[in-house]
């Protein structure tokens, strides 16, 4: 799935938020933040990261999205397969998916509007 899953997430938040992906960091060069244009709040970060960060076996990277969560869905979401606590975020409003294959793309579609509708909410 790896770097064509991105490019399916960003078309998709495009044509549906007029969100383009912003590279940040000169030493990440693959992590990009996707923000909320009315507010300039984040509402994902596609990153590519070591297994071993993610507490999984192998040392090769995988790309990721953190997406903002609310308790009661990250509860059941780190329940299954391809989640995990936040990387390198707030935990406890924040969620990692693996962009891996392992959560669908129409899931990972879902979150990101979860995670929109709720840095909407922000002022």
């Amino acid at each position: 799935m790896g770097n064509s899953c991105r490019n399916e997430i960003f078309d998709y938040v495009a044509k549906k938020y007029e969100t383009e992906p912003e590279y940040l960091w000169q030493k990440f060069p693959q992590y990009a933040v996707l923000r909320n244009n009315r507010n300039e709040k984040w509402y994902a970060v596609i990153m590519n990261v070591s297994k071993e960060k993610l507490g999984l076996s192998g040392k090769e990277n995988m790309d990721i999205i953190n997406i903002q969560c609310d308790a009661i869905l990250m509860g059941s979401l780190l329940k299954e397969r391809g989640y995990c606590q936040a990387y390198h975020m707030n935990k406890e409003k924040w969620i990692t998916a693996f962009l891996d294959g392992t959560v669908s793309l129409a899931e990972i579609k879902h979150l990101i509007d979860f995670s929109y509708e709720i840095t909407d909410r922000k002022k």
